[in-house]
């Protein structure tokens, strides 16, 4: 009987694809398992500085909703209907007992949603550590900087406890090299895929990304790394796609059948905003002085731009998306937002308005991390992408 041999980029996406479907988490039991008295804490993945987890010697963990395979019941009684899934299946995940490997949830500062659902947490789970991660809106350092020091203090602290003994500045050193590390791993990645994006489908990049919410951040990186390596030993067919950046998915996350739809539609995603807290920090930290100081300056001063995050002035917007696009040599941007995501659907107006003033082409749709019925969204993205090829060639 003949077999068709597995290659090591079928190898790496495949056990990438099994951490993507499991919804109980036996990555994070086994790495648990390993070493009696582990600890992991879980975050919605926005933003949160990991450092601080890793350094306690814990297991950060991005928590993501139940996506398209979990069927939400009793989270749909703790939220209205005209709000984000995300809450409700991050719920389900809690009061099914899937979250039970978690020993404690950062809540960074998203929106209200995410602010509310820290507090469901607090009263659903008071035996788990529970924090609402605030950031600054300020940015200067002596002012919006001393605030996120003393944030970052608290979570400092209250981790020091949860582990037994306070977390030292060279251990926090130590953890801003690893996650250094693995954010230029993941920016390789990024500039792989926007100078082949034919090599390194986004489907595939996702699910790295995906595999890097639940294992440490030392073999998140390695991953990454062999993939690059692998895929770009492994030719394939070049097509004449559009080069698109998506923008609106920082938070709840599109399903995995979405991207597979754009892509199979006629468009290379060369950027986009998936899962921000791996690249969140745009570059080095350094690791040889203060590590709150260093955070807190990178946070406030070289980090990416989002819905999510205040911007100071009007000017601002849209400057970090053009930037996506001159970079990756988009021909277009496509809108694809959660529906009732209010910081990303009040943001997409100024957005596409700067770049109506730039020429660039866009189009935009909602979705839900469940949502199952593609066919409209490839019509529409295979539409987009053909009206760009047509406008370039005239």
């Amino acid at each position: 009987m003949n077999t068709i041999p597995i290659t090591p980029v079928a190898a790496i996406v495949e056990r990438c694809q099994t951490l993507f479907d499991d919804l109980d988490f036996s990555a994070v039991k086994a790495w648990k398992a390993a070493v009696p008295g582990r600890k992991a804490i879980g975050y919605m993945p926005v933003y949160v500085p990991r450092e601080l987890i890793h350094a306690a010697g814990m297991l950060a963990v991005g928590i993501l909703g139940g996506g398209d395979s979990l069927e939400v019941i009793q989270g749909d009684a703790y939220y209205q209907s005209y709000i984000c899934r995300i809450p409700r299946s991050t719920i389900e995940l809690g009061l099914t007992g899937r979250l039970d490997c978690l020993d404690g949830m950062l809540f960074p500062s998203i929106c209200d949603v995410i602010r509310n659902l820290s507090g469901m947490w607090q009263i659903l789970f008071k035996d788990k550590y529970v924090k609402y991660v605030d950031v600054p809106q300020n940015y200067q350092d002596s002012v919006g900087g001393t605030f996120y020091i003393q944030e970052m203090e608290v979570v400092r602290e209250d981790l020091g406890r949860l582990r037994g003994k306070p977390i030292t500045d060279a251990e926090l050193n130590d953890s801003i090299r690893v996650y250094n590390d693995n954010r230029a791993a993941v920016r390789e990645l990024y500039a792989y895929r926007a100078a082949k994006p034919w090599q390194a489908p986004t489907a595939e990049v996702y699910l790295l990304l995906r595999a890097g919410m639940v294992l440490p951040p030392e073999d998140h990186t390695v991953l990454v790394r062999e993939y690059i390596a692998a895929t770009d030993r492994v030719p394939r067919p070049k097509r004449d796609n559009a080069r698109v950046v998506i923008n609106g998915s920082f938070c709840e996350q599109p399903p995995l059948g979405l991207i597979k739809s754009i892509e199979m539609s006629g468009c290379y995603i060369v950027d986009d905003d998936f899962m921000l807290v791996t690249r969140w920090l745009l570059d080095e930290v350094p690791a040889d002085a203060n590590p709150l100081d260093e955070l807190s300056k990178a946070f406030l001063h070289r980090s990416a731009s989002t819905a999510a995050k205040y911007e100071t002035t009007r000017e601002e917007k849209g400057v970090f998306l053009m930037k996506q696009v001159k970079t990756g040599a988009a021909e277009g941007v496509i809108f694809a937002a959660p529906s009732f995501c209010d910081p990303a659907l009040l943001e997409r107006p100024m957005l596409q308005d700067v770049l109506g003033k730039h020429g660039i082409p866009y189009t935009a749709f909602k979705y839900a991390e469940n949502t199952g019925q593609m066919a409209p969204i490839r019509e529409q993205a295979g539409t987009f992408a053909d009206s760009i090829k047509l406008w370039s060639a005239a």
